[in-house]
Order: C-alpha cells, then sequence, then structure tokens
C-alpha cells in the first residue's frame, strides 16, 4: 500500500471540472472517502471505530497510551488534492510499510481521519477535533448551519448518526500522543533545500462576521446621494484589512506580519438592478501574536464601523471561531526534528494538531509543496518527497511506538 496509489485511488471523488476539489463535511464526496479510509484500514488488519462526532480512528492494538497519526479528507470549496489526505494516506502507507517489515509496536497505534477540519460547511475550523476534545460544546456545534440553513444535527440525522452522542471523545482518554504529516502551506521548504520540515508553532487566528445593514432600493431609480448602500463600508473595509495587516500601525503594537482576507461574502438580494439591502462577509484574520491578532481584528472593526457611518449604514461583528497561538510541544519536536535532521518552521495554517496541542503532546510533519500554493488545485508535491514524507512517518512511528 503506497501513499502515491492511495492517492490517486480517490483523486476522481471531489474533482471539479476545473481540477479542484469540494469535500464538504457528511456530502456525498466525504461520505465517500469514509468508506475508502474504512475499507483501506480494514485491508491492513485495523478495527476501525467512529466517535460521535463522525471522527474515525483505525486501530493497530489496543489500550492505553495510543500514538495517533493521520489528518483529515474534507477540503475547502475548490481546495486541493493534498491538505489532508497526504497525512491519511502516508499514515495508512506507514503502517502498510511497518507491517510488511514484520515490525511490532510496543504502543497501540491508531490512524485517524478527523472530520470537518476546514470548516468548509459550517464555518468553525478543526469541528471534528474540538468536539472530541470538549474545545466546542455539543450544543454550539449541532446549532451551527450550513448555507443551505441545515443545521449539524440534521446533517447527521440524515447521514444516519446520532446528534447526541455528539462531544468529548472516550478514545483521547487513550491517546498519549499524535503526529500529523502534512503538505506545505507556503513556500519554505523549497527555496531551503529540504523535502520535510518539523512544525514550531501555529499562529493565533480566527473567523469573523461582518454584518452589514443599510436599505435596499432600485439600482436606476435612487440618486447616488440618496443611498444607503451597505456594500460600499464592505468595500472599505476589504481595503482596509489588507492596509492594516500590510503596514501594521504606527505605534509598533502590530507588526507588518498578519494575515486578513474576505474570502467570502453573501449580498441581499443579489439582484444586479439592485441596491443591497444587506452585506454579510466573513475575515479569517491571522498574526504572529494573540495580541497582535487582537490589535489587527479591532482595527478592522473600527474602520468598517467608521465606513458604515459615513454612509448611514450598520455594521455588527461577531468572532465565529478563534483559536490561539499554539506552541507545539517542545520536547517531542526537538526529538523528531534531530532523528529526521529536518529543519524547524512555523506555520500560519490551523490544524487538528493545534486543537490536540492543548491536550496532549503533538507535533507536525510538513512534506515540501513547490508551488506553495494550498486551498487551490496549484497545491502539489513530487511523488519523491511524498514518499519520503512517508519514510519520515515510518521513523517517527517506529521512535516513538
Amino acid at each position: 500500500m503506497d501513499a502515491n496509489d492511495l492517492l490517486a485511488g480517490i483523486e476522481a471523488i471531489g474533482r471539479n471540472p476545473g481540477g479542484g476539489y469540494t469535500r464538504l463535511a457528511w456530502d456525498d464526496a466525504t461520505m465517500q472517502l469514509r468508506e475508502w479510509f474504512a475499507g483501506s484500514a480494514a485491508a491492513l488488519g485495523l478495527e476501525v471505530t467512529e466517535d460521535g462526532n463522525g471522527n474515525q480512528l483505525a486501530w493497530w492494538g489496543h489500550g492505553p497510551d495510543a500514538l495517533l497519526v493521520g489528518s483529515h479528507l474534507d477540503s475547502v470549496p475548490e481546495g486541493g488534492p493534498l491538505d489532508g489526505p497526504l497525512g491519511v494516506s502516508s499514515a495508512l502507507a506507514a503502517v502498510a510499510r511497518l507491517k510488511a517489515e514484520g515490525w511490532q509496536p510496543s504502543r497501540p497505534i491508531a490512524v485517524v481521519n478527523f472530520t470537518d477540519e476546514e470548516g468548509g460547511r459550517f464555518g468553525v475550523a478543526c469541528l471534528g477535533s474540538r468536539l472530541a476534545t470538549g474545545a466546542i460544546t455539543p450544543d454550539a456545534a449541532l446549532a451551527l448551519r450550513d448555507d443551505a440553513g441545515d443545521s449539524l444535527a440534521e446533517v447527521m440525522s440524515a447521514q444516519g448518526r446520532d446528534p447526541r452522542a455528539v462531544g468529548r471523545a472516550d478514545w483521547l482518554d487513550n491517546v498519549s500522543s499524535y503526529v500529523e504529516l502534512h503538505v506545505e502551506q507556503g513556500r519554505w521548504l523549497e527555496p531551503h533545500g529540504s523535502a520535510v520540515g518539523v512544525a514550531s508553532a501555529i499562529w493565533p487566528h480566527g473567523r469573523y462576521r461582518f454584518d452589514f445593514c443599510g436599505q435596499g432600493n432600485h439600482a436606476g431609480a435612487t440618486a447616488m446621494a440618496d443611498r444607503h448602500d451597505p456594500m460600499l463600508a464592505y468595500a472599505a473595509t476589504v481595503l482596509a484589512a489588507r492596509e492594516l495587516a500590510t503596514i501594521g500601525d504606527r505605534s509598533h503594537s502590530r507588526s507588518p506580519q498578519a494575515r486578513a482576507t474576505f474570502g467570502r461574502v453573501r449580498v441581499n438580494p443579489g439582484s444586479t438592478n439592485s441596491i443591497p439591502s444587506t452585506v454579510t462577509a466573513w475575515l479569517d484574520a491571522r498574526a504572529a501574536s494573540e495580541a497582535e491578532l487582537e490589535a489587527l481584528v479591532g482595527a478592522i472593526i473600527g474602520r468598517a464601523e467608521a465606513a458604515a457611518l459615513a454612509d448611514g449604514t450598520t455594521v455588527a461583528t461577531r468572532a465565529e471561531s478563534t483559536t490561539g497561538a499554539v506552541e507545539f510541544d517542545h520536547a517531542l519536536r526537538h526529538r523528531l526534528a534531530a532523528l529526521l535532521d529536518a529543519p524547524v518552521l512555523p506555520t500560519g495554517a490551523g490544524h487538528d494538531a493545534g486543537i490536540l496541542a492543548a491536550t496532549l503532546p503533538t507535533a507536525m510533519l510538513f512534506v515540501r509543496n513547490p508551488t506553495g500554493v494550498s486551498h487551490a488545485p496549484e497545491e502539489s508535491a513530487t511523488p519523491d518527497d511524498i514518499d519520503t514524507g512517508v519514510d519520515a512517518l515510518v521513523r517517527v512511528v517506529k521512535e516513538l511506538g
């Protein structure tokens, strides 16, 4: 069982005509991938279980002190082929190689497929791992709704799952460490000549909802001076977010190292010849420290409120999900970096590993992405580098298992 072959076996699932992938939690594509995961794990003689949150685990042995490896299989809309599936496929391939070698672990090994890591359907990232660790309450999670208005509870029920089973997972009590392999998001390893790296930390980040409200009206009959158009305040906020993230601020409390992105917007009524009555937009913001993130988001909200006031409109904001700064376990990450002779680098992207890091020792491996592109079809890794990533994971499992 080879990681490249495993990835080739799922390359048609959820693929869009433009080459990207849309695999949202509990949709047809991810349900097919769940079957693929269960079948691949069973072929290795692993026992597959599923917790009440939809996270799948494939067990090699039972008992306490287990080592967890894996990632997720869902994607953002129009995402790339490797963000998540590379980690799951590499974990399965690593177990296959170890079994073929006749190696026997001294502790249980489990391969995990976390559900809804991207938050592409219900808006909260790492929902499966958040529920499993208790980082979000079942009531809050089950009330989340997708763009069609369906709640997580309704969607899970439609897929034959019991929403009453959602919550902290019992398996967590038997896991003592987690290692996640992931395609690199960004382009650091390529210029430094390394195929594999080890993560040091994850920047704090969050998702924030902005509701701009104005007065809907006729696009042709309403004079420009008489309009209360919420699109104007939204547009001003997008430009302000780029400015503030790019240049920081004059007090130097925020460095020009932040990230601010409005990647999703909903306009009502959405008619070409109508002035919008509401514009709802979602901000993704990240920074090197929690204080910098707070300052950045506060400044963006301030600019949004000022723009709305000037146009006779209003804006309301709220955080939909936030994750603080994550420092991966120092002893574990340095141990793996020395074992693999690999560089250590931070990441601005969130991961299930970042959620589990608050509960148990956690580490991440990155496989070189020569394009540096992620969450898009151009995301890539060469077959040789994928094999190198599996080699690294095999060494890690032998070291820790």
